[in-house]
């Protein structure tokens, strides 16, 4: 068995029994399973002790029939096109399941941001954008920070793009800082809205939240706001988290304040104080009710998945499951909020920056959460009813939605039938 499987397959084997399961035409399933567009480029970049050197990049559009491509750039020394194909692919049933005027994109460069000075950084993210400016604009394509990209590079991206064009569109880029036309509540979006569909979770399966013992795989921003508004909206008790190094576990819980000034100080959550060192495959496999994988993709897999013990797996990052694996846990019983429904929070606050950006009024953090909140909820009830009328797992379920959205607006189109 492959340890890591292609993220593409993964994600066409998906569309494909969702397609089946709607009848979809072999021309409609045949566009939907391919990107749109892809750009390819290379980015010179100046370095500080004056040589050059040449970085990999990428920006696909997977699908625009809903509305603009909408995604994130990853800046990571593992990128592969076929992993920023499937996050297209994603971002498309994403964007259609949250039910949001947009489409599915995704871009990055191959390299490691962690070896950049800020003036290197800073010239590789504006060396991006003049390369992608020509597919990228409010109407046509609007990308956002994702894993090593920050507020920051989005700014200077945004930046660079108003010189190339030679006005004023900070719609062309979210997630940028707030005070430079980004909007409040973005920066904690992806973990309150799972937490917001874990909380409908617990409504229709009958889960008492209070207390509740969480393991989270993966403590950067997702998964860092995840341990504190767990505990501030549902009074979860996070007794596990990890990072690239390794994990810790207290059964007695674990202090979010204590935790992050913890890994402040050492770059990394191993060794706090009272817990015990647990690696990352073991912390999947702890008794808890809700675990949350947040790191990177394919974690439960065939050979784990019948070890996780978790009543609930809330899908903070993409793709951590494996097609074999999400038939192991619908059958034992492990109710799983899939991916695109489960981080969607993070690009629906996207979709209201750029409305915000679009006509130059910006809105309170409250009526930010409370339109969120209404959101997620109302997709999470989408892909629950959808689930228990076809009898399908949730991530089938959430698909048949999305795919069902976007096969509409392309027959509308007549791009196929």
């Amino acid at each position: 068995m492959d340890p890591h499987p292609n993220p593409f397959q993964i994600a066409q084997r998906q569309l494909d029994e969702a397609a089946g399961r709607l009848g979809l035409s072999p021309a409609m399933h045949a566009l939907l399973r391919e990107p749109m567009q892809e750009l390819h480029f290379t980015i010179p970049v100046r370095m500080d002790d004056g040589n050059e050197e040449v970085f990999k990049g990428f920006r696909i559009q997977y699908n625009t029939a809903r509305g603009p491509a909408k995604g994130g750039i990853r800046f990571h020394s593992n990128e592969t096109v076929d992993t920023i194909r499937a996050l297209s692919a994603w971002m498309t049933w994403k964007t259609a399941l949250l039910d949001l005027p947009l489409g599915g994109g995704k871009g990055g460069v191959v390299c490691d941001p962690r070896t950049l000075s800020q003036g290197e950084l800073e010239r590789l993210s504006r060396g991006y954008m003049r390369k992608a400016a020509q597919v990228v604009g409010p109407d046509r394509d609007v990308p956002a920070p994702d894993v090593y990209t920050n507020p920051q590079i989005m700014a200077w991206m945004m930046d660079e793009y108003e010189v190339i064009t030679g006005r004023h569109l900070p719609g062309v880029i979210t997630g940028k800082p707030v005070n430079l036309f980004g909007s409040l509540g973005r920066g904690d979006a992806t973990a309150r809205g799972g937490l917001y569909t874990l909380r409908e979770t617990a409504k229709a399966q009958g889960l008492d939240l209070r207390d509740a013992p969480v393991a989270i795989q993966g403590y950067g921003n997702a998964g860092q706001f995840a341990h504190q508004l767990g505990g501030e909206l549902l009074g979860l008790k996070t007794v596990a988290v990890s990072d690239s190094r390794g994990g810790i576990y207290d059964p007695k819980g674990l202090d979010y304040q204590a935790v992050t000034a913890w890994k402040r100080k050492t770059g990394s959550v191993v060794g706090f104080q009272g817990a015990d060192n647990v690696t990352n495959a073991e912390l999947l496999e702890l008794p808890v009710v809700v675990l949350f994988p947040a790191a990177l993709e394919s974690v439960i897999r065939e050979d784990n998945a019948p070890r996780v013990k978790a009543k609930v797996v809330g899908e903070l990052a993409n793709g951590p499951t494996t097609p074999e694996a999400d038939l192991i846990l619908h059958e034992n019983g492990i109710y799983v909020i899939p991916d695109f429904l489960c981080n969607a929070g993070g690009v629906t606050v996207s979709y209201f920056e750029q409305v915000q950006n679009a006509y130059n009024f910006y809105w309170t953090l409250e009526d930010v959460q409370s339109r969120l909140d209404a959101k997620m909820t109302e997709a999470f009830h989408s892909v629950h009813a959808m689930a228990q009328s076809q009898r399908v797992h949730n991530r089938l379920a959430a698909y048949m939605v999305a795919v069902r959205r976007v096969a509409e607006a392309v027959a509308l189109r007549g791009w196929a039938h």
